[in-house]
This record gives structure tokens, C-alpha cells and sequence, in this order.
């Protein structure tokens, strides 16, 4: 398992206090960017478990429009839920592979590819937990047609011995809501992170190839 950036990647001259005070940003920067990806890879599974455990409830308890106890109305809107499912996949999937990347040895020494994945995962998982949040509250927000989150918290306080439990599922809905809206900062931070730290990486590189040729120390 790779313990994350050392002084031997820029070939530190034990007595270049500057190029060592840039490899310990460099570390630290590095653990705060895989604990960032950590976070959004934790975040994006409860979403997915949430949400996707709401969609198997009324898979089970939905019954045809011609039933005379239908637990559902005939006009529900299940599209949210599903974008919420979808976008937390993506971030899920893209994590992971970022982590990978970035705690395996043999595939971190891939350069480009560490790099392009390092950027890659927080910029597409940033862009699908914004697309399905704008989905989600474009599509709550009609008054017509109801979605999980309006019918199941409309009906919460309805005591309920087997499912559909109203109060559980929409608290599972408000959940997954807002840890898609926290993914948002999240996989933002780790972004900035990702760039800062591919900044210190090239600084310390140019810094180590001019000291090691001689030349003017880089400003």
C-alpha cells in the first residue's frame, strides 16, 4: 500500500530545509485530499443505500391503479429518486477508482493516469451530484404530481405495523436530500485539493531538477 508522497520522489538533499518544508506540505495536502475522496466515497453509498431502498419499498407495495386500496396515488413521480440513485453511482464508482489510484503503488506510478484520475474523480462526481439535485428539486417542485419526499413526508405521522412505513421512508428521502447537497462542498474541496496538490507536485519537481543542475533557487 503506498504511504503516500515521500522525500525520495524529489530526490530531497537532507540539508534543503526549503524542498523538505514542500514535501511535508505535499503529504499533508495528499492526506487531506484521500481523506476528502474517503468522505465522498462514505457519503455516496448512504445515498445510494437510502435511496435505493425507498425505490424497493414501493416497488413491493405498489399495486395497479385499479386496486381499491392503493397505498400510492396514480400520478407519482419516482424520477428524483431515481437521479438521486444514479448520481450517487457515479460518485461511488469514481471514488473508488480515485482511491485506488491513489493508495495502490502500481497504479500510482502511473503518472498520467494517477493524475487524470485525481482530477477526473471529484470534477464528475462534483457535476452528477449537481445534475441530480437541480433534477430533484426541478421536478418536487411541481404541485400536480407527487414524488417520494412530498407523499411519504405529507403522510409521516400515520402510524403504519408494515410497509410502507411513512415516517422511516421519508426520513430515508430527507437523507438522502441533503448528503447529496453535502456531496456538493465535498467533492468541490477535493477538487481544489487536487489542483493544489498537483501545483507543490510540479513546484518540488522543478525545485529538485534546477538545485540537482546548479541552478538559481526557484522562487
Amino acid at each position: 500500500m503506498e504511504k503516500g508522497p515521500s522525500s525520495s520522489d524529489f530526490e530531497v538533499d537532507s540539508r534543503d530545509l526549503h524542498l523538505q518544508s514542500k514535501v511535508r506540505t505535499l503529504r499533508a495536502v495528499d492526506s487531506a485530499r484521500v481523506a476528502t475522496t474517503a468522505l465522498a466515497l462514505l457519503m455516496g453509498i448512504t445515498v445510494l443505500g437510502v435511496s435505493a431502498n425507498t425505490l424497493a419499498v414501493y416497488d413491493s407495495t405498489h399495486v395497479p391503479s385499479d386496486f381499491l386500496l392503493s397505498l400510492w396515488p396514480d400520478e407519482f413521480n419516482i424520477r428524483p429518486t431515481i437521479s438521486l440513485v444514479i448520481g450517487s453511482v457515479i460518485i461511488v464508482l469514481t471514488n473508488i477508482i480515485a482511491l485506488c489510484f491513489s493508495k495502490v503503488q502500481s497504479l500510482r506510478s502511473k503518472t498520467v493516469a494517477h493524475t487524470s484520475t485525481t482530477f477526473a474523480a471529484p470534477l464528475v462526481g462534483l457535476a452528477a451530484a449537481l445534475i441530480a439535485i437541480i433534477f430533484f428539486y426541478a421536478v418536487n417542485a411541481s404541485e400536480e404530481v407527487d414524488t417520494f419526499l412530498s407523499w411519504t413526508c405529507r403522510w409521516e405521522t400515520v402510524p403504519m405495523t408494515v410497509q410502507p412505513n411513512w415516517g422511516t421512508l421519508c426520513r430515508q428521502s430527507r437523507a438522502g436530500l441533503y448528503l447529496a447537497i453535502l456531496l456538493i462542498p465535498v467533492e468541490a474541496a477535493a477538487l481544489g485539493l487536487a489542483g493544489f496538490q498537483l501545483k507543490v507536485e510540479k513546484y518540488a519537481s522543478n525545485y529538485s531538477s534546477a538545485a540537482r543542475k546548479g541552478s538559481p533557487t526557484l522562487s
